[in-house]
Order: structure tokens, then C-alpha cells, then sequence
């Protein structure tokens, strides 16, 4: 059975084709599948999203599909941005100004916990459906620091390592990561079924 990813984005599509390659047996991206479409996001919640996409790409393409959503939650701004981190300060995927206006959001308070969450759906053609969704725990630094990565890592800090998730190689995120640990939540509940 054939699975299509739901990005096009290429970090993400390395590792969910390693991670789920065994279950599998074709695994692409919307790209290499010829599919051309953009779900509208408009759920309240990162599942909500994960779901809709999910659905659509399973419709579309009568293949299994997997979908997620992710974003980072601030606790002093109630969760903020949350659902819409990726086009916080208005214009979808400006890194650089979304970091801006949050941390102009974040002046002079004190408690800058945060998380970032993900959530996964895979979805069959016939509508069968699993689930998972995994944080990853920090705060926000007072200014940017390190190249890697790519959104808020440059001011997400990892407390147990005194570092941001910008200053950690591409491999230590993915083993860290609330993508990854979701990813891995899900292959539990595949294996699971096939037993």
C-alpha cells in the first residue's frame, strides 16, 4: 500500500520516510505522488488540522495519507501563537518577523514557559484513522541564537542542555523533537495493529 505525506517540505520528508518506510510500500510527497493541493486550515486545534489534511489527501488520492500540524504554545500568552505560528505576524512563514513580534509580546514578563506540539493523523481510503500528539518543553530566550533549524528555534530553549534548539544538530532534534516523539507515538499504535 502506497503513503502520501502531506508537505513538501524536505527535512520533514526525510524523516517521516525513514520512520514509516517498514509499514509501507511506497512511501512520497504530495510532489513525487503528482498532487497538487492545499487543505485550508481551519480547525481550532493542531489535530483538527492534522485531520483535515489527512482526510483530503486520503480522498484525493485513494492512497493512506499522513498529515501533521505543529506550532509553538506560550504559556504567558495563553497558548499563543499556537495553531497560527507559522503566520504570526501576519505573512505565512516569515521566521525572522514572527520571532520579532513575539518576543515584543514577551517584554518584561517574567514566566516565558513554552511548548511545542505536534499532531499526527494517518488516514486510510476507506477512513480508518489513527492518531498521536507529543510536545516538546522549554522557555523563550530574550534574543536569537544558533543556525540550525528553522521558526522559533533560534529563541527555544532547552533547559536540561542550556541550549537552543537553533544550536543542536539536525539529528538531536529529530530524537527530541515533538514531531519526532509524535512520529514515534504513532508507529507504537501501527504496530500495535499489526500484531
Amino acid at each position: 500500500m502506497k503513503l502520501i505525506i502531506a508537505s513538501n517540505n524536505a527535512h520533514k520528508l526525510t524523516e517521516m520516510k525513514a520512520i514509516l518506510a517498514p509499514f509501507f510500500d511506497d512511501v512520497q510527497s504530495m510532489r513525487e505522488a503528482g498532487i497538487e493541493h492545499e487543505t485550508v486550515e481551519d480547525g481550532t486545534t493542531f489535530m483538527e488540522n492534522a485531520v483535515k489534511k489527512a482526510r483530503e489527501l486520503a480522498e484525493l488520492s485513494g492512497c493512506c495519507a499522513i498529515a501533521d500540524d505543529s506550532g509553538l504554545c506560550v504559556d504567558a500568552l495563553d497558548g499563543a501563537p499556537g495553531i497560527y505560528s507559522a503566520r504570526f505576524s501576519g505573512v505565512h512563514g516569515d521566521d525572522k518577523a514572527n520571532n520579532r513580534l513575539l518576543l515584543e509580546k514577551l517584554e518584561g514578563v517574567e514566566d516565558r514557559g513554552a511548548h511545542y506540539t505536534c499532531a499526527i493523523a494517518l488516514v486510510w481510503p476507506d477512513g480508518k484513522m489513527l492518531t498521536a500528539e507529543d510536545y516538546l518543553y522549554g522557555e523563550i530566550a530574550h534574543d536569537e541564537r544558533g543556525t540550525n533549524g528553522f521558526g522559533y528555534d533560534p529563541l527555544f530553549i532547552l533547559p536540561e542542555r542550556g541550549l537552543r534548539t537553533a544550536e543542536i544538530s539536525a539529528e538531536e532534534k529529530n530524537r527530541i523533537s515533538h514531531r519526532g516523539k509524535a512520529l514515534r507515538r504513532l508507529v507504537e499504535k501501527l504496530e500495535a495493529e499489526q500484531q
